[in-house]
């Protein structure tokens, strides 16, 4: 987005109310460092994210690294790209997933977020409203997790090259002093939290592709949990592992817990929370809703004594009203995934080999 021609680097940026782009669609030409970029960047990228460290339009977002040193001891930095399909979806969109989707990836390490890049490949013929709207979701979805875009690049492709439109988001976040949460330390005794209903994100996006002749109310549960995470770490610095549930689901998460600690997990199928819409979907289609993809769903180890202090925290956030245990750690068998079903009998949740439902997210 910012990575533009040499000749505009330490120009003064053009705000949006002095030159309004007046193209309809995208063009190659709006990514060929000249004119037409410049009133692009400036009308839709600076028009939304605008901020001290971006105004520049440096080749590069200039941080305080003082002002890190003060918030924590380690820096998180993480990086994720989005294809989802289609770009607007029953309760969120692309932009607000770029945003959401870092954010949590950094929170989930207890890091605060900071600090977003924003890259874009667009295609030819793109509409210009959709990449405005796009846009301006994700200067909402910062605003709301609290966080600033800094620096970026835009890209234009060939029609038929892409498909409308791709992003790009990096993130930078500070880790606070005592917090080490990480996949390999779980501990028997430990127990399993997820803060609500499993597979809406994925059901909604199966919906929203028409390919399905259902009509429900089901939304994706897209949201930021960084906030949640600070609530939890409040009442329990002392997090074994943490991680939000995205592609491959709940199963996924804790099948790498598992292997990473060299531990067993026991799940109980009465606890898994799952909305009866989505599980008449999963049962049409096949699919297990503990391998559908969340994008507001994170899943918590903790120490069995920390339990009470953890779940009553996580209740009291918006972002967690629904949380419950769903199991606890075992000593054996080390690096599998067991599922306690009602019947009293135990069934192995392997990882997913395949993809259940491509370009999710």
């Amino acid at each position: 987005m910012l990575n533009q021609h040499p000749l505009l680097t330490n120009a003064k940026p053009v705000r949006p109310h002095q030159h309004k782009l007046r193209d309809t669609t995208i063009t190659l030409a709006h990514g060929s460092g000249g004119k037409a970029m410049r009133d692009l960047i400036n009308d839709i990228f600076v028009g939304s994210f605008d901020n001290p460290i971006l105004s520049p339009l440096e080749d590069q977002a200039r941080l305080n690294l003082k002002e890190l040193i003060t918030q924590g001891d380690k820096l998180a930095f993480t990086t994720d790209s989005y294809v989802v399909d289609p770009l607007f979806f029953p309760g969120s969109d692309i932009g607000e997933l770029a945003v959401n989707g870092t954010v949590n990836d950094l929170a989930v390490s207890g890091a605060r977020p900071l600090y977003l890049t924003c890259s874009l490949i667009l295609e030819e013929g793109l509409a210009v409203e959709t990449l405005r709207r796009v846009a301006q979701s994700m200067k909402a979805a910062a605003a709301t997790a609290g966080i600033q875009i800094v620096t970026g690049d835009t890209k234009v492709v060939n029609r038929g090259c892409a498909d409308k439109l791709f992003i790009n988001t990096a993130g930078i976040g500070v880790i606070p002093s005592g917090v080490s949460i990480a996949a390999d330390k779980l501990q028997p005794g430990d127990t399993v939290i997820i803060n609500g209903n499993l597979g809406n994100h994925g059901a909604a996006i199966l919906i929203a592709r028409g390919e399905l002749a259902l009509s429900t109310e089901i939304k994706s549960d897209c949201q930021p949990l960084n906030s949640l995470v600070e609530a939890i770490l409040k009442v329990c610095p002392q997090i074994h592992a943490m991680r939000d549930a995205t592609r491959g689901g709940v199963a996924t998460v804790l099948n790498e817990f598992a292997q990473s600690s060299e531990v067993g997990i026991r799940l109980y199928d009465q606890s898994i929370p799952v909305r009866e819409e989505v599980k008449g979907i999963c049962e049409i289609l096949g699919l297990d809703p503990l391998y559908l993809a969340n994008e507001g769903k994170l899943v918590v180890v903790v120490p069995r004594s920390q339990t009470e202090s953890v779940l009553s925290a996580m209740k009291s956030h918006p972002a967690g009203k629904d949380a419950c245990i769903i199991g606890e750690v075992t000593t054996s068998p080390p690096g599998v995934v067991l599922m306690q079903t009602v019947f009293g009998s135990e069934r192995i949740v392997d990882m997913l080999v395949g993809d259940q439902l491509p370009r999710i997210c």
